[in-house]
């Protein structure tokens, strides 16, 4: 089997639930698609001018989420956990119908989209893949809250750190070679916030769907969530799941080093509309197996839904 050509799923994968900011039940379909197909998004409850393609340049929203819009205004909100498991599985086409503005936010993580769509199967093509390989170090910052993108060789690796003034969150750190390293900890891991956040946050229109079922709440000391925590960095490690559903929105897995410190889906925009804004800081290379002697999708991942 070639890990280097494109892939797309065997079957369409349904998805229902309730979304986390608007409150409003969604469906949602992943159907095949070509190679050179691309991820794109359709709104199957309007008619017309329904396509939107999860680009960077057209993310019009990154507060509590990714939110990404069409010249047409029409938008599909909160993709990050989504793209992130298309991403470490490998998925560079497909159709995603969904039937309103917001992606489902099922457990908060993206293990529920993990499972069901290696359920599906993989297809795997003949087109050879396209990768983004990082030629100068980039950086963005936000007061303390900084993110860098140096060149690597082979991998992707993501080093995050939070700091909170919380006992339990804390000051967190983590690292992973996304390519290569067991992830099961990066994609099972929820969104969360503070219980002091929370009324800010629904004055804001926000978290209307939001429950102790899709989202940890961090009250003081304590976490109200009956079951706890699924590992000791769920923090950090969910962090680092929106990192790579929102680099994702650059169009191709990438090959780079990634140091962040309290960034978020903002600081990952701005990093990439940097990047791309000068054709020296990157390169777009097809990649035939024979020349590079790594997966580019994650081995580990791919030998557990084997």
């Amino acid at each position: 089997m070639s890990y280097l050509t494109q892939k797309t799923i065997k079957n369409n994968v349904t998805f229902s639930g309730v979304a986390l900011h608007s409150g409003v039940n969604v469906n949602l379909i992943i159907k095949p698609a070509n190679p050179n197909f691309g991820i794109v998004f359709k709104r199957i409850d309007l008619k017309e001018k329904n396509l939107v393609y999860p680009s960077f340049v057209n993310v019009t929203n990154t507060s509590l989420n990714t939110t990404i819009e069409n010249e047409f205004g029409v938008k599909v909100s909160t993709i990050e956990h989504l793209m992130g498991a298309l991403f470490c599985l490998g998925i560079d086409n497909a159709l995603i119908e969904i039937d309103n503005e917001e992606v489902p936010i099922l457990d908060g993580s993206a293990k529920k989209f993990i499972e069901n769509i290696s359920l599906s199967g993989i297809e795997i093509s003949n087109s050879p893949i396209k990768i983004i390989k990082i030629n100068k170090e980039v950086n963005f910052s936000d007061g303390e809250r900084f993110i860098t993108i140096k060149p690597s060789t082979l991998s992707l690796d993501i080093d995050f750190e939070l700091k909170y003034d919380n006992a339990i969150i804390g000051n967190q750190r983590n690292k992973f070679k996304i390519y290569e390293d067991d992830l099961s900890d990066v994609y099972n891991s929820r969104t969360y916030c503070l219980f002091e956040d929370i009324e800010l946050i629904k004055k804001n229109g926000l978290a209307k769907g939001g429950s102790l079922e899709n989202a940890i709440v961090v009250k003081g000391e304590e976490i109200l969530n009956s079951e706890g925590l699924r590992n000791n960095k769920e923090f950090v490690n969910h962090k680092i799941l929106d990192c790579i559903g929102d680099l994702y929105t650059s169009g191709y897995r990438i090959v780079a080093s990634i140091i962040c410190s309290q960034g978020g889906h903002y600081l990952t925009n701005q990093l990439l509309r940097k990047v791309f804004k000068d054709k020296e800081n990157f390169s777009i290379l097809e990649i035939k197996e024979k020349n590079l002697p790594h997966t580019l999708i994650n081995r580990n991942l791919l030998r557990s839904i084997a």
